[in-house]
């Protein structure tokens, strides 16, 4: 037994100094590796440079918002942030030669700069933003775009940095709508006919007076109405509900309103207005004065939905958050339409709210493999990130000027995360009932906050307002498809 013991402590011995060798003389991997390598031009990812590179490069050049970011990053050889001609001149030499060094010898006896070998490795870190470049090459479809400033637009080369970054993506936008108008125009409905035929106006329009933001913005709204929007299959309900919504957005800058602030009229006066647009447009008889409470608690499928809406929520991954927080903390169109902000009180319609909110659920759709329940929870959880990181900031440190809350959220100074709420929540109850329930369940809500706030004109404001996301949200939710235009031969 004693033998055993003296042969168990020596192997033990002899394991522990074996052990502290190696850890003393052999190379040790003390950093967990969290980025891949990628070769730059292999689209096809099969670690070579060849032929069939270059003929994936047509289709891609052909239809490149149809590819991933990951792909279309492979395209910026120079690593400029755009996709150019001097890109496509360095693919073009790389897979005729399939050899990097090769290639670089080639370009230097021609004269050209062209890119180290080693340079055209690039490391990706996995959990990262990953920013698709601006594509800034001709396409073919400049021939029959609907937009007359396309053919000019990247000329002039004097032109202040910022400027020349927006008529960049300007350009983008503009052949990424182009190319989709093209594969839709002769299918639309009237309605739609009639709504893009003046969103095109109003965006040659708004190059003429040279008001780039706002065209940059009004470009990436059609984008995703282009391809994500249809009414094809669509209730009349959710084909008619912006009618109302534009009602209400007019009825907030009308005369009647103004006389409602004055005292001139009633709160009356105005739920009238609001009643004979609910008639006209949806087909709605309401007297919202007699609205009962929002919640009928005897009915057992409120609990139900309740429940399911919950469990979505806890089943949100962390690997979830990361990816929509840092999309929207880095996604260049996101962060263009989250910039559109304006002091408090000035955006009384709500105008500067709508376009993040789609860009944000359409991310997060595509987080959750389309599945729009579960979309809707990773939002509503997201809405409360950016309330606790402000609270854990020091207000002796925080400027005043700006919506504090909304750096991850659309929004202006006054509405915080607060309509961004309305729009997820009332988003989800359309999901989970029907449009119709969700309208009328959101009107209850809003009554029951005017009521506690005495009719007064800033709580019949926002009741407005209020009304205004919740419409938005249930008309996205509803119609949003994000794979109306999918190419089954392209990689998403």
């Amino acid at each position: 037994m004693a033998r055993s013991l003296k042969i168990v402590a020596v192997l033990f011995i002899s394991l522990a100094a074996i052990s502290v060798a190696l850890y003393m003389f052999l190379p040790v991997n003390r950093v967990k590796i969290s980025s891949e390598l990628i070769m730059l031009g292999d689209l096809n990812n099969d670690k070579k440079w060849n032929n069939a590179d270059a003929e994936m490069l047509k289709d891609v050049l052909n239809k490149p918002f149809a590819y991933d970011s990951l792909t279309q990053i492979k395209l910026d050889l120079n690593k400029n942030g755009y996709i150019d001609d001097e890109d496509i001149l360095f693919l073009k030499m790389i897979y005729k030669s399939s050899n990097p060094y090769r290639a670089e010898l080639d370009a230097n006896f021609q004269g050209i700069f062209y890119p180290r070998p080693r340079e055209l490795f690039s490391y990706l870190p996995k959990f990262e933003y990953v920013q698709p470049p601006v594509f800034l090459l001709y396409h073919s479809i400049i021939d029959e775009t609907p937009f007359t400033f396309l053919h000019s637009l990247i000329t002039d080369q004097n032109i202040s940095l910022y400027k020349k970054q927006l008529l960049g993506e300007i350009y983008s936008e503009a052949i990424r709508f182009s190319i989709s108008y093209s594969i839709r125009k002769k299918k639309l409905s009237d309605i739609e006919k009639s709504y893009v035929t003046g969103k095109i106006a109003q965006c040659n329009r708004l190059f003429q007076e040279k008001k780039y933001y706002q065209l940059l913005l009004d470009l990436i709204s059609l984008v995703e109405d282009a391809e994500t929007l249809t009414t094809a299959n669509q209730t009349d309900f959710i084909k008619k509900i912006l009618f109302f919504r534009d009602h209400l957005k007019h009825l907030l800058v009308s005369q009647q309103f103004k006389e409602f602030r004055k005292g001139q009229i009633t709160y009356s006066d105005i739920y009238t207005k609001i009643e004979e647009h609910l008639k006209s447009d949806l087909g709605i008889s309401l007297e919202l004065k007699s609205l009962p409470s929002p919640r009928d608690f005897t009915d057992l499928q409120n609990y139900l939905d309740r429940a399911e809406w919950q469990v979505f929520k806890s089943k949100t991954t962390q690997d979830s958050f990361k990816q929509l927080v840092l999309y929207a903390q880095h996604d260049r169109r996101y962060l263009r339409a989250v910039s559109n902000t304006s002091p408090k009180l000035q955006d009384v319609q709500l105008q500067n709210h709508n376009l993040p909110m789609i860009l944000l659920f359409r991310k997060a759709l595509s987080i959750t493999d389309n599945n729009k329940k579960a979309a809707l929870g990773l939002l509503d959880e997201a809405v409360r990130i950016p309330l606790g990181w402000v609270k854990s900031i020091p207000k002796n440190l925080l400027p005043s000027s700006i919506a504090l809350e909304n750096f991850l959220l659309p929004g202006n100074m006054e509405d915080g995360s607060d309509k961004t709420r309305h729009w997820n929540v009332f988003g989800g109850v359309a999901i989970y009932k029907s449009p119709e329930e969700s309208l009328i369940l959101a009107l209850k809500r809003e009554i029951m906050d005017m009521k506690n706030s005495n009719y007064s004109p800033e709580a019949m404001q926002e009741f407005i307002r209020d009304t205004i996301a919740n419409i938005n949200g249930i008309y996205y939710v509803v119609s949003i498809d994000p794979n109306l235009l999918l190419d089954k031969s392209a990689k998403k």
